[in-house]
């Protein structure tokens, strides 16, 4: 008989009276549910010596076991396993009065390769996705990468585009190689949730930290007492006092509702910041200012600055999202764990998943820039519309977009700097649906239900950290046929990561739109691959939700929603525009879809 396995276990469960105590309610005491997939799944059944004979359904199926004597047992369920919830049961364990007579042992599920073709999702809308990012491609957009994980299985995933599509020039980049599924992305805040978020839900489920927390309790007095005296623009100025006394209340519950009084993005890295305005200014000489080298020394200086850093209200008055809240976060994430948070995240969540395309400082973790989507063309720089001291121009591939987590970071934060292949990103948002992977154990159904519930009645688009849908708050991104409950992010790259528990699904589309031209319209300064459809991240699961688990061809349903794309396209092109503005070739591409679809 093999051993039993040394692992962490999503169910491990003594029979009879697995509750401890017997009770009249035999369906109760004789059987446990549990999560799986079909077509995977091993147990462990060890057998006490005592024990004569018992019975085991795994669902509705009857499995042999009159060979199954004293000791460790693995069982094989995979042809009885089912999406979801599953069901099993021991009974009629022999002699009766047994004590822990048969202990469960049962693993959690992992992400399988699969087939689109047992997706459930319809081919044709497939079809329809692909045609919309290839089209809006050959019009100018830069490049696109999705994952789809359904029912404990990898169904689908492909790339379009090229890896570095312009030249600093805003000229096509023809030599560029194409992006494949291997390619790593700049996730942008999808890092929030795929970093600092999965590693404080591991943090509160092992119990070595309460949300309710005081922060000053975790990282020191400090914290609070440091705080420096900002007049915010548009907001009364309390005293500094007040300010010191609403740092050291603040919980690491206000830090991942948005709500802990932070500026929404306080530029530790930029020495031409006015701070009270919250504004870029040539003259200016910001006082949060932490340094722009990238190392690790300037790096210990921003957590100084988040010391510093006084609070714009009232903390659980606003919401205002803010990226020194992940920051934070990322500080308390090492301030408990004893590591910096790559080291952490590499140790408890990717090694024991085995994930090879996810990295914080890729080309400082044996990847080279030909495995990263380009992002900027010139740097931080727009065109060279923005300056500060040790400003990047160049094109920015491998090295995190984001200024904070770039010069002022060291490339390791909680709010961004995580590149990622889709594949990568969805197997880690899968673990929202699970909890753990194989033998190991992250998240308690507790924990993630706590993170995912609405953080309130009147903010039911949040939980904590979380994007919800709540009563459709978020269609832009998860589409308008996703249950309330289904969470996710999006990144300012171009990123999605959806999570959907009702129909175990996660979708991670990644893309680099701002891999492109940078258009001035007045002072708005948008990047060209903004304009495209290809960019507006919720048209993926929108589209593949339709006719999902369904029999019935959708052919017509989707040309007919093709038509009011096209309609709805050109109400965006601005009064004068010329034929090669980005919104008058994302038309194009729409134009060019409907009619290979019409010709069908």
């Amino acid at each position: 008989m093999p051993p039993l396995p040394d692992s962490e276990w999503q169910k491990a469960v003594s029979f009879p009276d697995w509750k401890g105590e017997p009770d009249n309610s035999l369906a109760m005491n004789s059987m446990i549910s549990f999560l799986g997939y079909h077509g995977q799944g091993t147990l462990w059944l060890d057998v006490a010596p005592a024990v004569e004979s018992f019975k085991l359904y795994i669902n509705t199926d009857a499995y042999d076991t009159a060979a199954l004597g004293p000791g460790a047992h693995r069982v094989d369920y995979s042809a009885s396993a089912a999406d979801g919830v599953n069901t099993l049961q021991i009974t009629e364990i022999r002699p009766a009065h047994l004590k822990d007579a048969v202990t469960v042992y049962i693993p959690y599920p992992t992400v399988l390769d699969g087939n689109f073709a047992s997706s459930g999702i319809r081919p044709e809308a497939m079809r329809l996705v692909n045609d919309l990012i290839t089209s809006d491609i050959a019009q100018g957009f830069p490049s696109a990468q999705l994952a789809i994980i359904r029912n404990g299985r990898l169904v689908y995933e492909n790339a379009w585009g090229k890896l570095n599509s312009y030249l600093p020039d805003g000229t096509p980049n023809e030599g560029s190689p194409a992006v494949t599924p291997d390619t790593l992305y700049d996730l942008a805040s999808v890092t929030k949730m795929l970093s600092a978020n999965l590693a404080l839900q591991k943090l509160v489920t092992d119990g070595k930290l309460d949300v309710n927390a005081l922060v000053v309790d975790i990282l020191g007095t400090a914290f609070a007492e440091d705080a420096i005296e900002i007049h915010f623009t548009g907001y009364p100025y309390p005293g500094l006092d007040t300010v010191k006394a609403w740092k050291a209340s603040l919980t690491v519950r206000d830090v991942l509702c948005h709500q802990a009084g932070f500026p929404a993005d306080p530029q530790y890295h930029n020495l031409c910041f006015d701070a009270a305005r919250r504004g870029y200014d040539p003259n200016a000489v910001n006082p949060l200012h932490s340094g722009t080298d990238h190392s690790l020394r300037t790096r210990e200086n921003t957590f100084r600055m988040l010391c510093k850093t006084p609070l714009m209200y009232k903390p659980g008055t606003e919401t205002v999202y803010s990226d020194a809240d992940y920051i934070l976060l990322g500080f308390i994430v090492e301030a408990v764990t004893g590591k910096r948070l790559d080291e952490y995240l590499r140790e408890t969540f990717w090694r024991p998943m085995g994930l090879t395309r996810v990295a914080f400082n890729p080309l400082e973790n044996g990847f080279a820039p030909s495995d990263c989507a380009a992002t900027e063309l010139n740097g931080n720089t727009r065109d060279g519309r923005i300056s500060f001291p040790g400003i990047r121009d160049d094109t920015l591939q491998g090295q995190v977009h984001d200024e904070k987590a770039w010069y002022a970071m060291a490339g390791v934060s909680g709010h961004a700097g995580l590149f990622a292949c889709a594949r990568d990103a969805a197997k880690l948002g899968s673990l929202m649906l699970t909890g753990g992977w194989g033998g190991h154990r992250f998240f308690s159904q507790t924990v993630i239900d706590l993170f995912t519930a609405p953080k309130s009645t009147e903010m039911s688009n949040w939980g904590l950290g979380w994007w919800r849908q709540g009563e459709d708050k978020r269609p832009w991104h998860f589409g308008t046929q996703a249950p309330s409950f289904t969470i996710g992010h999006q990144g300012w790259t171009g990123t999605l990561l959806m999570i959907d528990p009702s129909r175990q699904l996660v979708i991670a589309y990644l893309t680099n739109k701002i891999n492109s031209p940078v258009e001035k319209d007045g002072k708005a300064i948008r990047f060209s691959g903004s304009d495209f459809t290809a960019s507006t991240l919720g048209f993926v699961p929108q589209i593949l939700s339709i006719g999902m688990d369904s029999a019935k061809d959708v052919t017509a349903q989707l040309t007919s929603l093709l038509v009011d794309l096209v309609t709805e396209s050109r109400k965006l092109i601005p009064e004068g525009a010329e034929d090669g503005h980005p919104t008058v070739l994302n038309v194009k591409s729409k134009e060019a879809v409907l009619g290979k679809w019409l010709r069908k």
